[in-house]
C-alpha cells in the first residue's frame, strides 16, 4: 500500500492567477546528481512518470500554508504549489526544505521576498532588527497603527516583517476585540482606523493571517470592520445580510462539522473578496493571489469531502427523484447540486473528470430526465444548468447514456426529447431557455464532436440513433407549419397564394444539400424529396419573385458543383416537367451534365469490352503460328518446297515481331479502379495516339485493328476524379 503520508498534488500558476492542476503523485527529496543538490521529485502515482524535479534553493522562498500546502516560486512569472494529503507528510518535506536553508521549521516561510532596490539596505540591518515594533493594541493608538500598516504595503521585505510581527502574541485577536469596544461606543474615527488596518493586513497576502482572521471566531468581526470605509456615509450591512438574509440550507443534513465548518468559510470569504473589498488598483492586483489561492484550496477540498461520502450523495439523489418529494424540497436539491456543479468549475481537468464520472455513476442523467420534465420553472432551469455542465464536460458521455435508453423506456420521454420539447416550449418571451437549449442540443449532435480516439462508431451510431428516435420530434414544429390544408383551400378558391414557410424549408433544404455529403444526397432521392420543390416552381408560374430565385439557385448549385447523383435523380424523373422552362439555361446544363456523364460511362464501357477482345488477339495469333508451322512440316516431308535454311531466319522475324507486340501490350496493360472500370496508361504521346492535332482518329476501325485501344486526353481530369471517389459515393448512371 503507498504511503499516502508522501501524497501530493502538484499546482503552477498561469497568467490568469489561477491554478492548473498537474498530476497527483507520491514526493520524496533526494540528491540529484544533474543538479547538484538535494530535490523535490514527484512521480505520478498513475504510471511513475516525473510530474516534479526542483532543486532546493537556499535562497528560495518556501511558504507553508493551511498546514498541507507548501507554495513557492522558482521564477518570475512561475509559481508551484504542492498540496498534501496528510499533515505529517507536509511538515515532513517542509522540514526537509528547511534543513537544507538552515531556517526554524517553526516559520511560516523560510526567506524574506526582497526587491532590487531594498537588497543593500537590508544586508545592512542589523539582525535585531527581524521584526517591526508594533504600536501597544489600543484605542488611542488606533491612528498610528493604520499609518504603519498602510506604509508598507509598497515594500516587499516591510510587509514580510509587519506580517511576522502581527502573528506574534495574538495582535490579530487584540485588534478585532477593540473593534467590538469602537462599535459599542459607536467610536466612528476608531472603526475608520480598523478599516484601514484590516484592509491593509489582507493587502499584506499572508496565508498564515488568513487562517486567523477567518476562523470563526473572527471572521464576521473581520466583516464588522470591513462595514466601516471612511469613504461612506453611512457603513454597509453586510454582517445582517451574511447571518439573517442568506441563509444556509442543509438539504441533507451534513454530519461532518469539518465540512460543514469549510463551506461557511469559503463563502464569507469568497463574499469579502467578490462583494466588500473594492476592485484592487494594477499596484494592488498582485497583493490578493494568496486569498484567491486560500478560496480555490477550500472549494478543490469540500468538493473532495463531498464527493467521497457517498451515502450523503446516495441520499440526495435517492430524495431528487422521489415523487413523494416535495415541490420546496426537491427545487432545494435541484439548487443544491447546481452550486455542487459550479464548485465543480474551479477544478482542474483531472478533479473534474473524477467528479462528473462519480455524478454519472451515481445517476444524475436519469434525475436529469425526470426533473426537467417538471412544471415547475425553478426546478427546470436549474437542471438546464446542471445539464449545461456535463454537455460541456463530456458531450460523449451524454451521448452514451441517450442511446441505451431506448431499451428501457418509452420515446417520448427519452432524455434528448425531454430537452427538445423544453427548447421548443419555452414560455419566455425572449426564449433565453431555448437559446440555452439549442446551444446545448447543437453540442450533442456535431459530428466534429464525435471523432473520438476510443469509439470510432461513435458519429455513425448516434445520428442513426437521432434520426430513429429524435428527428420527428425536433421537426414536428415545422412539418405543422408546412401543411398543405392552407394551401390546398386556397388553390380550389382559385387562389395561388404560395405557403408562406415554403422559403423556410427550402432554406434548410439548400443546406443540407449544400453540405456535398452522399449519405444525405440518398436520403434526398429515396424520399422523393425533390417533388414538393419542383411543384412549387411551377405553381410559382412566371413570377420572378424571391421563392423563383432560391429554387433556381438551389439547381444551379447542384448543376456547378456536378453532383452527379442529384443531377441523374433529376433528369430521370422530372425532367419532362422542367425542359419547358427556357428563361434559364440551368435544366438544359443539367441535362448537359447528365449527358455528358452518360457518354463516359458508355465510353469506359466500350474500353472494357475492347480490352478483352484484344487481350485474346495474342493467343489466336500464337496458335495459329504454330497450327500453320505443324502444316509446312508436313508439306516439307512431302513436296520438300521451303528450304531448312530459311526457317531459322522466319522464325527470328516472327520472334522479333512477337516481341514487339508483347511490349505494345504491356504498355498498354489496364489497371482496375476501384469502381470496377480499367483505366489505360500509354508511353507514347497523346498526339501520337490520337492525331497531330491531339483529337481522336477519325476512324475507329483502323486504331481497332492495330492498337485496339484510344486514350483521350479529356476524360484524364474525369479518370483522376473517379480514381478519388470511393466506391461506396460514387453514383451509377443508367445508360
Amino acid at each position: 500500500m503507498s504511503d499516502t503520508r508522501r501524497r501530493v498534488k502538484v499546482y503552477t500558476l498561469n497568467e490568469d492567477r489561477q491554478w492548473d492542476d498537474r498530476g497527483t503523485g507520491h514526493v520524496s527529496s533526494t540528491f540529484v546528481e544533474r543538479l547538484k543538490g538535494i530535490s523535490l521529485l514527484v512521480r505520478a502515482e498513475s504510471d511513475g512518470s516525473l510530474l516534479l524535479e526542483s532543486k532546493i534553493s537556499p535562497n528560495t522562498a518556501y511558504q507553508k500554508q493551511q498546514d498541507t500546502l507548501i507554495v513557492w516560486s522558482e521564477a518570475e512569472n512561475y509559481d508551484l504549489a504542492l498540496s498534501f494529503q496528510e499533515k505529517a507528510g507536509c511538515d515532513e518535506i517542509w522540514e526537509k526544505i528547511c534543513q537544507v536553508q538552515g531556517k526554524d521549521p517553526a516559520l511560516e516561510i523560510t526567506q524574506d521576498p526582497i526587491d532590487e532596490s531594498e537588497e543593500e539596505r537590508f544586508e545592512e540591518m542589523p539582525e535585531t532588527s527581524h521584526l517591526v515594533e508594533l504600536p501597544p493594541c489600543e484605542l488611542a493608538r488606533l491612528e498610528e497603527i493604520a499609518d504603519l500598516v498602510t506604509s508598507v504595503l509598497s515594500s516587499p521585505i516591510r510587509r514580510e516583517k509587519l506580517a511576522l510581527a502581527l502573528m506574534s502574541e495574538g495582535y490579530m485577536k487584540k485588534l478585532l476585540q477593540l473593534f467590538q469596544v469602537c462599535e459599542d461606543l459607536d467610536n466612528r474615527e476608531g472603526l475608520h482606523h480598523l478599516y484601514e488596518i484590516v484592509r491593509g493586513v489582507l493587502f499584506l497576502n499572508k496565508a498564515a493571517l488568513f487562517e486567523v482572521m477567518f476562523s470563526d471566531d473572527c471572521i464576521m468581526d473581520v466583516v464588522g470592520c470591513l462595514e466601516y470605509d471612511p469613504a461612506l456615509v453611512q457603513p454597509k450591512r453586510h454582517r445582517e445580510f451574511l447571518t439573517k438574509t442568506a441563509k444556509f440550507k442543509e438539504v441533507i443534513p451534513i454530519t461532518d462539522s469539518e465540512l460543514r465548518q469549510k463551506i461557511h468559510q469559503t463563502y464569507r470569504v469568497q463574499y469579502i473578496q467578490d462583494i466588500i473589498l473594492p476592485t484592487p488598483s494594477v499596484f494592488e492586483e498582485n497583493f490578493l493571489s494568496t486569498l484567491t489561492s486560500f478560496i480555490f484550496f477550500n472549494k478543490v477540498e469540500i468538493v473532495s469531502m463531498l464527493q467521497e461520502d457517498e451515502k450523503f450523495l446516495t441520499e440526495v439523489f435517492a430524495q431528487l427523484t422521489d415523487e413523494a418529494t416535495e415541490d420546496g424540497k426537491r427545487r432545494e436539491l435541484v439548487n443544491f447540486f447546481k452550486e455542487f456543479c459550479a464548485f465543480s468549475q474551479t477544478l482542474q481537468p483531472q478533479n473534474r473528470d473524477a467528479f462528473f464520472k462519480t455524478l454519472a455513476n451515481l445517476g444524475i442523467l436519469p434525475a436529469l430526465e425526470i426533473v426537467m420534465g417538471m412544471d415547475d420553472l425553478q426546478v427546470r432551469a436549474a437542471a438546464t444548468d446542471i445539464f449545461s455542465y456535463l454537455v460541456e464536460f463530456s458531450p460523449s458521455m451524454v451521448r452514451e447514456f441517450v442511446m441505451q435508453e431506448p431499451q428501457q423506456t418509452d420515446d417520448d420521454v427519452l432524455l434528448i426529447n425531454v430537452v427538445i420539447k423544453q427548447m421548443i416550449c419555452d414560455s419566455d418571451p425572449e426564449l433565453g431557455g431555448a437559446v440555452q437549449l439549442m446551444g446545448l442540443l447543437r453540442t450533442l449532435i456535431d459530428p466534429e464532436n464525435m471523432l473520438t480516439p476510443t469509439n470510432k462508431t461513435e458519429k455513425t451510431e448516434f445520428l442513426s440513433f437521432f434520426y430513429k428516435y429524435c428527428m420527428q420530434v425536433l421537426t414536428a414544429p415545422l412539418l405543422a407549419n408546412t401543411v398543405d390544408e392552407k394551401k390546398s383551400k386556397a388553390l380550389q378558391e382559385g387562389s395561388t397564394k404560395i405557403n408562406p414557410v415554403c422559403p423556410g424549408a427550402l432554406r434548410f433544404m439548400r443546406r443540407i444539400i449544400g453540405q456535398k455529403d452522399e449519405y444525405y444526397n440518398r436520403y434526398i432521392i429515396k424520399g422523393n424529396l425533390f417533388e414538393p420543390v419542383i411543384n412549387t416552381l411551377l405553381d410559382n408560374g412566371t413570377r420572378y419573385n424571391l421563392l423563383n430565385s432560391a429554387i433556381i439557385e438551389l439547381f444551379e448549385f447542384i448543376k456547378v458543383e456536378d453532383v452527379k447523383s442529384l443531377i441523374a435523380h433529376i433528369i430521370d424523373n422530372y425532367y419532362k416537367a422542367l425542359e419547358s422552362i427556357e428563361y434559364v439555361q440551368t435544366f438544359k446544363g443539367l441535362k448537359g451534365r447528365y449527358e455528358q456523364e452518360k457518354d463516359r460511362q458508355t465510353l469506359r464501357l466500350n474500353r472494357s469490352v475492347r480490352y478483352r477482345r484484344d487481350a485474346r488477339t495474342l493467343d489466336e495469333d500464337e496458335e495459329m503460328w504454330f497450327h500453320e508451322d505443324e502444316d509446312d512440316d508436313e508439306g516439307e516431308a512431302v513436296e520438300k518446297s521451303r528450304p531448312e535454311e530459311e526457317f531459322p531466319e522466319s522464325y527470328g522475324k516472327y520472334m522479333e515481331a512477337k516481341k514487339v507486340k508483347e511490349s505494345d501490350d504491356k504498355e498498354n496493360f489496364p489497371t482496375q479502379t476501384p469502381t470496377g472500370s480499367f483505366k489505360f496508361t500509354f508511353s507514347h504521346s497523346a498526339g501520337a495516339a490520337n492525331g497531330a492535332n491531339g483529337k481522336p482518329a477519325a476512324s475507329h476501325a483502323a486504331s481497332t485493328a492495330m492498337v485496339g485501344l484510344v486514350d483521350y486526353p479529356d476524360d484524364e481530369d474525369e479518370e483522376e476524379e473517379d480514381e478519388e471517389q470511393s466506391p461506396r459515393k460514387r453514383p451509377r448512371l443508367g445508360s
